[in-house]
């Protein structure tokens, strides 16, 4: 991390120098900031006359959860939101909405998509301190606003990164919470200087034992944001670097292991020729995420606009584990270690990419119609291999001399768009917002996987992604809307792959998404109400398998359907008491599902039929609920509830895979001292799970079929979240 350090050290001193050598600008300067920043926010985001459905966490929203340590955890009180950990606070952390998983959530920081290319997921902690990075973050459930890179087929989340300040400010804060959980930042920023410029910076570790046995954490993520100002014109630079060594946990346990121990975790188990058990210590995860943005906007005139967005994101990662009782053979290594019937060997399996995004946007804003256009290419190499970095019984093994020949596979993707997004007026109350997207991308894999089975894969796809939508005020607090689209969405690399060795073929799914709402909004109350229906064709779904590396197998089914209503109500009862929540109810079903069966060790299928079942991990309720007292005005005082209803593991909707429903009371209490001289020190302190519930959020499961009798078995394995924990924050802002 020495790289990492030098350039905190430079970005601070760069911030120094600029608050030395320039005086601030004034008002009218700011004036055409807040101007040039909002055409880059309006072509991105949906406002209140864009008929989608969405939830929007604004700055102050955002501190308030500062206390909360990823930002999923950050958006669970959202609606149709589910947050799942494996390793309780620290780690890699989860979220799904309407029961659709990360990888069908449209992602993107400044409009530059996060999801990666191949996996489609988002690891969020390979950058922690994203939601500190944000100045507003977006959610839009449903199909969601046309954006490069993934579709989003269940929901988009658009983060913007800090806006320039017009003055001078900084800030630092520390946290410290349990499983010895240490937090960290440092932010400042030079405020918008009389020439124009303006720099931002900001810095954020954590570091943990976690939760569970293993499950050690250490992240670290630096954001450094530059920036310049014109009469007609904005250019900015951006860079975000993260960095994540995690401990496995993604492996989980059983129930049994679980009631004996609530922390175990098998990971990184070996034994000797007693039979006694060990652990190796370095059963490790490992990320660097390296991205550098370069944006550019200008103001044509009164009504058009151009922007212009250059991306180059980098990353580097690798897994390390340990192999107990092995065959040669597994690894490549049946040459060299000839006579050798079974060993212990570690292993990396490593991976590397580099992705290249170019955006060009056209916005044309004039009276009754608002236009925004736009191209966005992205292109994407990766490289996945292995290593033996050492071997029990074969000493020329070592890490400065691992076997390299275990196995090699090459990606690349070409991802183009062009989008038209168009909202018309036709009165002061009613507008028609269209959308169109189209989407081109050709992938190809070649090479050997870990179990050498040989790939050479080429195909491409041509999606047409339409949306079409009414809005409609009623007056200044009320609005209808009603909105349809379709979505369409490649599979995954490792669905393509996991397919491709058992002589099958993954479509791609599409959807159709119809969302009717209301809203109202007054100085006391507001409620929303939406109702959705999401329809399916080859939606793909996880068949309760992980591959070795954690990720959830697919599977494609014919048809299947989301279907629900969501309601948000919240209501300010004294000037120091509020109230607010919301609830969804949900019926999520698969079609005469049918579903290959493995039997015979795994090298042969048999197709069971189950008939209508639950869709996998899609809860029929969930809900939150947040009660606010200030007692006086510097003091905060919260209750927050989440409800998570019964959910199933896989799609065969039978008990053997249910998870039980869960109900979590959290309190959060704050208060800010007022230092003097825009000064402020504000303490936050989170309880979570008061009422010590045992509850697990997620699992895997597998079934089998035996060809005797026709009977199934299951196996589970489950994701045990922690009893009663804690989080005090303290931050110092100037």
């Amino acid at each position: 991390m020495g790289a990492l350090s030098k350039m905190l050290c430079t970005a601070a001193v760069m911030i120094a120098a600029t608050n030395i050598t320039y005086g601030q600008t004034d008002k009218r300067d700011t004036v055409k900031v807040q101007q040039l920043q909002r055409v880059v926010i309006s072509s991105l985001r949906a406002d209140n006359k864009t008929p989608l459905t969405t939830s929007t966490m604004n700055r102050q929203q955002l501190d308030e959860e500062r206390v909360a340590v990823s930002l999923p955890y950050m958006m669970e009180l959202q609606p149709s939101v589910v947050t799942t950990s494996e390793n309780g606070m620290a780690g890699q952390a989860q979220m799904r909405i309407r029961g659709v998983d990360a990888t069908r959530i449209n992602v993107n920081i400044n409009g530059v998509t996060l999801n990666d290319p191949e996996s489609h997921s988002v690891y969020w902690y390979n950058i922690p301190n994203l939601g500190g990075m944000a100045q507003s973050v977006q959610l839009q459930r449903g199909v969601g606003a046309s954006n490069g890179g993934t579709a989003a087929f269940g929901g988009a989340m658009n983060l913007q990164t800090l806006n320039t300040n017009s003055k001078p400010y900084g800030g630092a804060d520390l946290g410290l919470g349990s499983f010895n959980t240490r937090q960290y930042g440092v932010m400042a920023g030079t405020g918008l200087t009389k020439h124009g410029l303006s720099f931002d910076m900001a810095y954020s570790g954590l570091n943990s034992d976690g939760f569970r046995r293993g499950g050690q954490s250490e992240q670290q993520s630096l954001f450094l944001n530059g920036g310049w100002y014109g009469d007609r014109s904005l250019l900015k630079a951006i860079v975000i670097i993260g960095s994540q060594h995690t401990g496995i946990t993604w492996t989980g346990a059983t129930a049994e292991e679980l009631d004996a121990d609530p922390t175990y975790n098998s990971r990184g188990a070996y034994y000797d020729s007693y039979g006694n058990v060990f652990y190796y210590d370095n059963e490790t995860d490992n990320y660097d995420q390296q991205h550098y943005q370069l944006y550019y906007t200008y103001l044509l005139n009164d009504y058009w606009s151009l922007s212009a967005v250059a991306d180059y994101t980098h990353g580097f990662g690798y897994t390390e584990s340990y192999k107990d009782d092995k065959k040669p053979s597994s690894y490549g290594l049946a040459g060299l270690m000839s006579g050798v019937t079974r060993g212990d060997f570690i292993v990396n399996k490593d991976m590397k990419n580099d992705a290249y995004t170019g955006n060009l946007g056209l916005q044309y804003r004039k009276n009754a119609l608002t236009l925004n256009t736009g191209v966005n290419y992205t292109h994407f190499s990766g490289v996945h291999y292995g290593e033996v970095v050492w071997a029990d019984q074969y000493a020329d093994i070592s890490r400065d001399n691992p076997f390299t020949d275990w196995y090699s596979m090459d990606g690349t993707k070409n991802d183009g768009v062009i989008y038209a997004k168009m909202n018309y007026e036709f009165s002061t109350n009613f507008n028609l917002y269209t959308d169109l997207q189209l989407r081109y991308m050709d992938y190809s894999m070649h090479g050997t996987d870990d179990d050498y089975g040989q790939i050479d894969y080429d195909t491409n796809y041509l999606f047409f992604n339409p949306k079409v939508g009414l809005n409609y005020r009623l007056d200044d607090n009320q609005r209808m809307y009603v909105v349809a689209g379709m979505a369409h969405r490649e599979p995954a690399r490792a669905d393509i792959k996991e397919a491709y060795y058992y002589g099958k073929t993954m479509s791609p799914e599409q959807l159709i998404d119809i969302e009717l709402g209301y809203q109202l909004k007054r100085s006391r109350l507001f409620t929303n109400i939406n109702l959705y229906a999401m329809l399916y064709k080859n939606q793909l779904v996880p068949n309760g398998l992980q591959t070795d590396s954690g990720y959830d197998l697919m599977e494609n089914v014919d048809k299947s359907h989301r279907l629900g209503v969501e309601l948000t109500a919240g209501y300010k009862i004294t000037s120091r008491l509020s109230a607010e929540g919301n609830v969804t109810l949900s019926a999520n079903k698969i079609n005469n599902y049918q579903a290959d069966v493995i039997y015979d060790d795994w090298s042969d299928f048999q197709t069971v039929d189950f008939g209508n079942t639950d869709l996998a991990f899609s809860p029929s309720v969930t809900g939150a609920a947040l009660l606010t007292y200030k007692p006086v005005e510097r003091a905060k005082i919260q209750l927050i509830g989440k409800y998570v209803g019964e959910q199933y593991a896989d799609n065969t909707g039978r008990e053997e895979s249910l998870l039980d429903d869960y109900f979590l009371l959290n309190m959060r209490l704050s208060y800010t001292f007022d230092l003097g001289n825009s000064n402020t020190l504000e303490c936050q302190v989170a309880l979570n799970n008061l009422l010590d519930v045992n509850y697990r959020t997620n699992a895997w499961c597998g079934v089998s079929y035996n060809p005797l009798d026709g009977s199934l078995s299951t196996t589970r394995s489950y994701f045990q979240q922690p009893g009663r924990n804690y989080m005090v924050r303290v931050i110092y802002r100037f």
